[in-house]
């Protein structure tokens, strides 16, 4: 299993060496520049240079007169420095702004993860063993409905509800117009109504998938032949389902549940930026389209690592929870 680890992991620096290039290659050719943008304001002003002027000028001091692949070896090895140099968007360290950004991402993620799991996981089995049943055709439509929903149709359709008609929720933002007046649990608890929507959003667009997965993993599971032999030994329903059915399910679900780390890191960009939330998602949107480059780069590597260490991860846990698995 170590030989198997550090193989992988040498492996997943070369595909991010990659990566990370055609990503600096595509970021170089967006068709949004901060520097143009920037050279066409100062050259509006009076008085000023020319716009041609000051894109020369701009693009000697950010580094963009380089070529591709001289520029994207400066920037590898300003990473390896630790220097992630500055956002471009928001005039800060792109460190910075990262760190105050990702755990609001991170926080909403992870409680969206943990009610997805704890809502879809058992309802998937439910469906499985009532099959063809009201239950079952309720926990299909329900999960079809949260596959097929546009997460940008059922946001806006939540705040028409529930912000616009009833008045239950802001529309936008983390925090109320009353937030610096209020004491630490008002601030907590003004802080958990802002993530109501946003959190219900990315539960229901999520949990449909998992919920066929953990059925039809579940279904296949309880018609193998050692299920028939538990029955045949006079083994309880409860005990075939919940000891050796639900185990073997887990297998392939594993493979779900790993390859939702980046997602708790990555933030939710159409969700975050719907409704306000300063999360990485919304911030890497706008940085995105303001052509920020430094932080945009800096995002999107990370989120390539993140990938790569939720795919070890998954393989990590298949062997774990499958003892049939074994790496030699």
């Amino acid at each position: 299993m170590r030989k198997y680890i550090v193989q992988r992991i040498l492996l997943s620096i070369v595909i991010l060496f990659f990566v990370s290039l055609i990503i600096y290659t595509l970021m170089r050719c967006l068709p949004t520049s901060y520097i143009e943008t920037v050279a066409r304001e100062k050259s509006m002003q009076p008085g000023s240079k020319s716009y041609e002027e000051w894109m020369e000028q701009l693009t000697a001091m950010y580094n963009m007169d380089k070529g591709i692949v001289q520029g994207f070896f400066a920037w590898i090895g300003s990473m390896f420095r630790g220097e992630f140099g500055d956002s471009w968007k928001w005039t800060v360290p792109v460190a910075d702004k990262f760190r105050d950004t990702v755990w609001v991402s991170f926080t909403m993620g992870a409680i969206a993860f943990v009610l997805e799991v704890i809502i879809a996981i058992p309802l998937g089995v439910i469906a499985a063993t009532k099959q063809y049943s009201k239950a079952d055709y309720t926990i299909s439509v329900v999960a079809l409905a949260g596959i097929s929903l546009p997460t940008f149709f059922f946001a806006s359709l939540l705040k028409l509800v529930f912000s616009v008609r009833l008045g239950w929720f802001d529309l936008y933002g983390l925090v109320g117009r009353n937030y610096e007046y209020l004491d630490s649990m008002g601030k907590i608890m003004d802080k958990a109504n802002h993530l109501v929507l946003p959190v219900i959003t990315l539960v229901v667009v999520s949990m449909g998938s998992l919920m066929r997965y953990t059925r039809t993993n579940m279904l296949e599971v309880l018609n193998a032949d050692y299920i028939r032999t538990a029955r045949a030994k006079g083994l309880s329903e409860k005990k075939v389902i919940y000891h050796h059915a639900f185990r073997n399910t887990l297998i392939p679900t594993v493979t779900i549940l790993g390859g939702s780390l980046p997602a708790l890191f990555s933030g939710a960009l159409i969700t975050e930026t719907l409704f306000g939330i300063p999360g990485i998602g919304y911030a890497s949107y706008y940085s995105m389209t303001a052509g920020d480059i430094p932080f945009s780069m800096f995002y999107l590597v990370f989120i390539a690592i993140t990938t790569l260490l939720g795919n070890l991860i998954t393989d990590i846990l298949y062997a774990v929870v499958d003892p049939r698995v074994r790496v030699s």
